[in-house]
């Protein structure tokens, strides 16, 4: 293979100046990826559709227990799947992803239909934990293999835009599981409202996940070497470092990391505050909507449009996290966090006082909330895990980090499970207190950059 130019040159400032067409082969290597990134969204989160289409069949007390016990798999899976994916590639990874969380949803819709269509008597809850919770081993290879074959791919100077094309990913994930899947509830309830066929809310992600599987296998590379263009030093903590792949040196590394282990702590944050509002708020709007107030109409203009309000505040918040990093903190992210995470706090309060007969003004504060935690997971999971665990330990820092993300995601849904059955208006008042300590983390690391073993460190 003839090898291809990729770098020109650095600029005044240390970002590089790429050829046109390794540009080019960058954006078809990552297109891909990003989008069966995107789609293990709907094939995770169509839970929450699920939960509103089920009614009393899955109450909120048992989505609480079933999303928990996914999303706490989700989080020691990192233990397991990140160090596979330093030592394996990203490649592979996505392609495990894909593959298990295309089964999974495809049992999770089998066992559906023999429950609602064939009277199957099991027990829904303790069932769906079980496949919910393999389903969300594998989705744990998505964001690992997302951060490891793009840290490759882009220099530190860079990556922020990436971390805004992340956060875009999220949220376009999220478009697909929130509105795609609820156009599926609607569809099936329409064609049969007597028996409507739900379990397509499961089977038609797994569908497009194995389609994506397929074109992955054919165009994804690990490294621009493998696509014919020559690699090139990052500028992260693994620059300058040319020794081979040595799985108790990288966990040590990672593990013995201050800034990582700060940035797991924020992010532990992220995922109480991220999923707090994005599930909580449709099953609130929901309720509303049942209830038949006055501003039922209101409600559900915010609940039929959830999922497009969310790729609008992802998309958004993604790419003003990235462009401020590199526009004016010089790469930082801890900065762009504490910004983010301040105005998150506001907003978190601001809940306490609208929840209950103002859709607007709530509506609208989640909203922003949205931009705020998006940006943040994006800016961090995204991007803060290449700079500090450096493309060779890029797949355990992603995991630790995004583990935490998932642990507090955990930690939220058996809390707000509990809390939501008995007063809606406790919701805002357990956010408060991880917006708070978000803050706190960031100022902890404001300063942080990475340092590769060239730069004599």
């Amino acid at each position: 293979m003839n090898i291809k130019q990729s770098l020109i040159s650095l600029d005044i400032k240390g970002k590089p100046n790429h050829t046109k067409q390794y540009k080019t082969r960058r954006i078809i290597n990552w297109l891909p990826l990003g989008l069966t990134y995107a789609f293990l969204y709907m094939a995770r989160y169509n839970l929450t559709v699920s939960k509103n289409a089920l009614g009393n069949l899955m109450s909120k007390e048992d989505f609480g227990i079933i999303f928990a016990a996914g999303t706490i798999t989700y989080a020691f899976s990192f233990l397991i799947n990140g160090p596979l994916t330093d030592k394996f590639g990203g490649k592979k990874s996505i392609l495990a992803g894909a593959a298990g969380a295309a089964i999974m949803n495809i049992l999770m819709g089998f066992f559906l239909y023999g429950i609602l269509s064939l009277g199957w008597n099991f027990n829904l809850t303790l069932l769906f934990s079980i496949l919910y919770s393999m389903n969300m081993y594998f989705q744990s290879f998505g964001a690992v293999a997302i951060v490891k074959v793009n840290s490759s791919w882009f220099h530190v100077k860079e990556r922020g835009v990436f971390g805004g094309i992340f956060g875009i990913l999220i949220s376009l994930g999220l478009y697909f599981a929130f509105d795609w899947s609820q156009i599926v509830v609607n569809v099936v309830e329409k064609i049969n409202p007597q028996n409507p066929q739900y379990w397509y809310v499961f089977w038609i992600p797994a569908f497009i996940l194995v389609f994506w599987f397929v074109l992955d296998v054919f165009i994804i590379r690990d490294n621009p070497s493998q696509a014919g263009y020559e690699d090139f030093d990052t500028g992260d903590a693994s620059s300058g470092d040319n020794s081979s792949f040595s799985l108790p040196d990288v966990i040590r590394k990672i593990f013995t990391n201050r800034v990582i282990i700060i940035v797991g702590l924020i992010e532990f944050c992220t995922g109480v505050l991220r999923n707090g509002v994005m599930h909580w708020f449709p099953i609130y709007a929901k309720e509303q909507v049942s209830t038949a107030t006055e501003f039922a109409g209101s409600w559900s203009f915010w609940l039929n449009n959830w999922g497009l309000l969310l790729m609008i505040a992802g998309a958004s918040g993604g790419m003003l996290a990235g462009w401020m990093s590199d526009k004016f903190f010089g790469s930082r992210r801890a900065p762009v966090a504490g910004i983010l995470y301040s105005a998150l706090l506001l907003a978190t309060i601001g809940m306490v006082f609208t929840i209950g007969n103002n859709p607007w003004g709530l509506g609208i504060l989640v909203f922003i909330i949205s931009i705020a935690v998006i940006g943040t997971h994006g800016m961090l999971s995204g991007t803060a895990t290449m700079d500090f665990g450096g493309r060779k330990s890029a797949g355990t820092a992603v995991g630790l980090i995004d583990g935490l993300v998932y642990l507090g995601t955990g930690v939220q849904s058996l809390s707000l499970g509990f809390i939501t059955s008995k007063n809606w208006n406790y919701w805002p008042v357990f956010l408060i207190p991880f917006a708070i300590l978000g803050i706190y983390f960031t100022r902890l690391i404001w300063n942080a950059f990475p340092k590769g073993k060239s730069a004599g460190h």
